[in-house]
C-alpha cells in the first residue's frame, strides 16, 4: 500500500503565538502614542482656554474702562453671578472649566490655570510650548521666566503689562 504525504491545513500553534505576540507589540505602541496625542490636545485646550480669558479680559477693560473688578479671582469656572470674575463670563462663548482664575501682581495681570488637568504629560507638552504661546510661571512682574514643569502654582498668560 502506497501511503500519500498529504499537506495540513492550518497554522501550527508556535505560528499563532507569534502572530499574537507580534499584534501585541503594536498594540503597546499605538497606546503608547495615543497616550501623547491626549496629552497634547489637553495642553492645546488649555492654551486656548487661557487665551478666550485673556480676549475677554481685554473687552471687558474696552468697556469699563478698568480691570478693578477682576483682581485675584480664584476660580472662574465656579463663579456665581455678582462674584468678582463673574462679569467677564458674558464675554465668553462657554465658562471655563473649573481650575482657571485671574491674578495681578503689581499692574500686571495674568489668565492662570492650575486644575485637575495639569498632569505629567500635559505639562511636558506645555513646556514645549510655552515660549511660542507666551505662558510663564508664577505670578509675578517679571515675565522673563517661561513655563517649567516644575512650577506648582499653575501656568499662566499675562493679560496686561
Amino acid at each position: 500500500m502506497i501511503k500519500t504525504l498529504r499537506k495540513s491545513k492550518g497554522f501550527t500553534l508556535v505560528e499563532l503565538l507569534i502572530v499574537i505576540i507580534i499584534i501585541g507589540i503594536l498594540a503597546g505602541m499605538m497606546m503608547l502614542s495615543s497616550g501623547a496625542a491626549t496629552d497634547k490636545a489637553e495642553a492645546t485646550k488649555i492654551v486656548s482656554d487661557l487665551r478666550n480669558i485673556k480676549a475677554a479680559c481685554i473687552m471687558y477693560y474696552a468697556d469699563k474702562g478698568s480691570y478693578a473688578s477682576l483682581d485675584n479671582v480664584e476660580d472662574l469656572g465656579a463663579a456665581s453671578l455678582g462674584a468678582p470674575g463673574s462679569e467677564i463670563n458674558n464675554y465668553l462663548d462657554n465658562k471655563p472649566a473649573s481650575g482657571y482664575k485671574i491674578k495681578k501682581s503689581g499692574n500686571v495681570f495674568f489668565a492662570g490655570y492650575n486644575g485637575t488637568k495639569l498632569t505629567d504629560g500635559v505639562k511636558d507638552k506645555l513646556v514645549l510650548m510655552a515660549p511660542n504661546v507666551g505662558l510663564y510661571n508664577g505670578v509675578s512682574a517679571d515675565v522673563s521666566d517661561y513655563y517649567k514643569k516644575t512650577n506648582a502654582d499653575g501656568v499662566f498668560m499675562v493679560i496686561t503689562k
